[in-house]
């Protein structure tokens, strides 16, 4: 069985989506699904394209445990619509542009990652760029909770399972 793929997407690939991106590889490896889940993150811009993430947000998810250090940004192309099964949007805005540049016969699942927070009445993850330290803590907040439904609907869907390291 190939890996299930999954590709968060923010703006410019340096708060959100690398934050999503760690703290979900983090539960995948906890759960022992390395080698089933296969995590990625990239923006929809272009301006920050090689460069770490955001000192602020790997500063906050270093104080939760999540190391954002080996991160860098990188821009969605038109081989992500190939190559990853889900590809999951921080926001309205990034969905409708991910939308726009997906093919027709593109058959992952294109979707906002709060989907995936239960019932939830906020479906966007809030950008932090130009806020203060506690819009990154609630960033934190919103895709631990996501991470931890997205884990439980792949392993139900695809029919995971741990594997002994």
């Amino acid at each position: 069985m190939s890996a299930v793929k999954v590709l968060f997407v923010c703006l410019g690939n340096i708060c959100r989506s690398p934050t999503a991106h760690a703290v979900f590889q983090q539960l995948v490896s906890a759960g022992g699904l390395d080698d089933q889940i296969a995590v990625d993150s990239a923006g929809t811009g272009d301006w920050h394209v090689g460069l770490p993430p955001d000192r602020r947000a790997s500063a906050s998810a270093a104080l939760r445990g999540y190391d954002l250090s080996g991160l860098r940004a990188r821009q969605v192309g038109p081989a992500d619509f190939v190559e990853y099964d889900y590809i999951l949007a921080m926001d309205e805005q990034n969905l409708r542009n991910l939308r726009q540049l997906a093919p027709k016969d593109f058959r992952g699942e294109l979707q906002l990652f709060l989907h995936y927070a239960g019932d939830r009445q906020q479906r966007e993850v809030p950008d932090p760029y130009y806020g203060g330290q506690d819009g990154f803590d609630q960033v934190l907040d919103l895709v631990e909770e996501a991470s931890r439904g997205l884990l439980q609907a792949l392993v139900q869907r695809h029919g995971l399972q741990a594997r002994p390291r």
